[in-house]
């Protein structure tokens, strides 16, 4: 099959309120806030990270080093020894490189700060009256709830009846920024525990978590799938009595770079988040090369945040991509990255070219299924990468629901108060993150380790799909390897949010 653009992230589908989806389309993530330009940045400046030993702060000689290479500091996350740097000096990696206490240092983006362009796809179809014309609840269900075939997917609506999750669990929405003000979303939104991180520095300003009007939905309704509250309005999220917060990251022009995304993880660390969801890769490039210096130095300062984040009690869940790669294959290619850049194809090995942060060691990598249970068309695989999978959607003419849900895709909340649709491993990740947070309700003492044990344990076991020939035109579209209990489209199996409750 033909790989869909990487540049669009995790999510595959636009939001069409209600309305049935008849085709797969693709939503850049564009965000942005008011607070997202970075002060006193040069327009020819470019961002850095310089990872030096955890400690105190950086020495006095490493800091004397990057301002003589012509950097000034934005700020240091000092505990997991990471520096972010701007400098208009596009030889300032390669020096400080050569200063005795770095260990890493790289440029962070090709695009001058700030960031250049707003890509628009239009506003999401607002839900009409119409559309709701087939749907009946029944009782104990949230009006829209027939539409959520991923609910029961996964037993979520057997799993609340025993539990809707603790109101002491925080889930952490690493993103394009979450609408708190939505009906589904304010009951259990965490402001305490909410910040703007897309200039590297956590920024608290009321609201600046939130997207502008007209920007992408996708953090709003990652964050409404996981925790949309089971209040008589709109939908149920997986785990509808825990707590989300949103953690923004990305830029205007939609990019996800390493600078915001260290703050999302260390902000998540220190402000007492259970489960962190990210879904989308770092900019600009989709597969870092450590054997690459600049590369590398992005992997070693996400690394650092992201264990720094799980050392504080936060399991970290992550989409594994829409390409239908096979991410445990000796190579692949890559014709999207940089993509700020001049792109251009590159064959890469993915076991030492790695997608951040979802191939990091530690973190929970996420398959999407669709309506009947097979993998999605889309979803990257691969034997000893995925660890489990869940319901992303699909076409709906690859995989087509049980009445009365209409769209093969994923219903959630979208910003100004409404519902749609959207496809993806993005919407995969979120039902993991959902059924880890239940876990923790369960079990609130029990570590990160111990979490992700029982999610992988309590995952219903899910055989290959062999062929897999998903648009049924005589062709194999990927191919499966490994036993039921563990292969390359289903990982330890399709999470199980009933288990996740009761055992």
């Amino acid at each position: 099959m033909t790989a869909p653009d990487p540049r669009f992230r995790r999510a595959l589908a636009i939001p069409m309120g209600m309305a049935m989806a008849t085709a797969l389309a693709f939503l850049p993530n564009v965000s942005a806030s008011a607070a997202e330009e970075s002060p006193a940045a040069d327009a020819t400046s470019l961002s850095y990270v310089v990872n030096v030993s955890p400690g105190h702060g950086p020495s006095k000689h490493v800091r004397k080093a990057i301002s003589k290479a012509g950097g000034t500091i934005v700020t240091s996350y000092d505990r997991i020894g990471v520096i972010v740097v701007h400098s208009a000096n596009p030889d300032f990696a390669k020096v400080v490189r050569t200063v005795r206490g770095v260990e890493s240092a790289g440029n962070t983006r090709n695009a001058p700060l700030p960031a250049q362009s707003t890509t628009d796809v239009g506003t999401p179809k607002v839900l009409a009256a119409e559309d709701l014309a087939d749907v009946d609840a029944v009782e104990g269900q949230d009006p829209l709830e027939p539409l959520q075939w991923d609910l029961p997917a996964i037993k979520a609506d057997k799993a609340h009846e025993k539990s809707l999750g603790s109101s002491k669990v925080t889930v952490a929405v690493i993103d394009t920024g979450v609408d708190d003000t939505h009906p589904d979303i304010a009951p259990n939104f965490d402001r305490a525990a909410s910040v703007n991180c897309v200039t590297g520095k956590p920024d608290t300003t009321d609201g600046a978590w939130r997207p502008t009007t007209g920007e992408s939905p996708h953090g709003t309704h990652v964050a409404g799938e996981i925790a949309a509250a089971k209040n008589g309005v709109g939908m149920t999220g997986v785990a509808p009595g825990v707590k989300v917060s949103g953690i923004k990251v990305s830029t205007t022009a939609g990019y996800f770079y390493t600078e915001a995304v260290v703050c999302g993880f260390v902000w998540a660390a220190e402000h007492g988040v259970d489960v962190t969801n990210n879904s989308y890769y770092t900019d600009p490039w989709y597969f870092n090369c450590k054997n690459d210096p600049d590369q590398r130095a992005l992997v070693d300062a996400v690394s650092r945040a992201s264990r720094y984040a799980e050392k504080k009690g936060a399991v970290n869940v992550a989409a594994a991509g829409n390409e239908n790669y096979d991410l445990a294959a000796d190579e692949i290619t890559d014709p999207v990255s940089p993509n700020d850049a001049t792109p251009s194809d590159r064959v890469i090995d993915p076991s030492e070219c790695l997608d951040i942060p979802t191939q990091l060691p530690g973190v929970v990598t996420v398959a999407a299924t669709g309506a009947k249970g097979i993998k999605s068309s889309f979803s990257n695989h691969g034997l000893g990468v995925i660890d489990i999978a869940a319901p992303g959607g699909d076409s709906t003419r690859f995989q087509t629901p049980a009445p009365p849900a209409t769209s093969g895709l994923i219903l959630g909340t979208l910003p100004g108060g409404g519902w749609g649709y959207m496809a993806g491993t993005s919407m995969a990740s979120p039902h993991v993150a959902g059924v880890a947070a239940l876990i923790k309700s369960t079990h609130p003492k029990a570590s990160p380790a111990l979490v992700k044990a029982l999610l992988y344990a309590e995952a219903d076991a899910t055989p290959c799909t062999d062929p897999y020939d998903i648009d049924g035109d005589g062709k194999v579209d990927a191919v499966c390897e490994g036993p039921k209990n563990y292969n390359g489209f289903y990982g330890w199996g399709t999470a199980d949010a009933l288990d996740a409750v009761t055992k």
